[in-house]
């Protein structure tokens, strides 16, 4: 798998509001365990659309990957021009850095946001450009991943499309091996009955 979409839940979605949120790094942790995988076995292209939630996080990994990996690629394909425009200067300024380090940059329509077919045709094009999907998505809540993950599934009906999903539960798993590593390394790390517990 060469070409490789990541998307995910929106911020929102996740109850995420905060650019300090802990939920942040423990989503990165484990977009980065599936990126380090895919890349042993050649991926090339990370490619998000650049909405604000797993998609910018997913971006900011593959940037940080870059380092040790500096043949990896970073594609940000959004669905309208200039869809950061109500975002914060906080978040602009993080979506700003991404696309100036990102090696292609595109907009599936060449327009400002108009409606909601320039998500759809997004979709198509995206899902028609890679190889496979990387997906933070939990069945058990409901949200705007569930409509890629339908697509995906749709095109892995007649040819190979593999469908990688990172859920509540391997998130869960990052948050007590991140709770572990604080501890053994000395860290402020919280002694609780429940560690790292993780919710969507």
């Amino acid at each position: 798998m060469k070409r490789l979409l990541v998307t995910g839940y929106k911020a929102a979605e996740l109850g995420i509001f905060s650019l300090k949120h802990p939920g942040i790094s423990i989503i990165k942790k484990a977009l980065q365990k599936k990126l380090l995988a895919l890349l042993d076995e050649g991926l090339e292209w990370v490619i998000v659309s650049g909405q604000w939630g797993v998609e910018i996080w997913a971006a900011e990994t593959a940037l940080e990957l870059k380092r040790d990996y500096p043949a990896l690629k970073l594609a940000v394909i959004t669905p309208f021009l200039q869809q950061e425009e109500n975002w914060s200067d906080e978040k602009k300024e993080i979506y700003s850095s991404v696309i100036g380090r990102a090696d292609y940059v595109n907009s599936i329509t060449k327009t400002k946001y108009e409606g909601p077919w320039q998500f759809k045709e997004r979709d198509k094009f995206l899902l028609r450009n890679t190889d496979g999907i990387l997906l933070v998505y939990d069945e058990e809540t409901e949200g705007s991943p569930k409509f890629m993950k339908r697509q995906a599934e749709q095109i892995g009906v007649s040819q190979t499309y593999p469908i990688i999903v990172i859920n509540a539960f391997d998130l869960q798993n990052v948050a007590e091996d991140d709770h572990v590593d604080s501890w053994a390394h000395g860290g402020e790390a919280e002694v609780r009955d429940d560690p790292g517990h993780y919710d969507f």
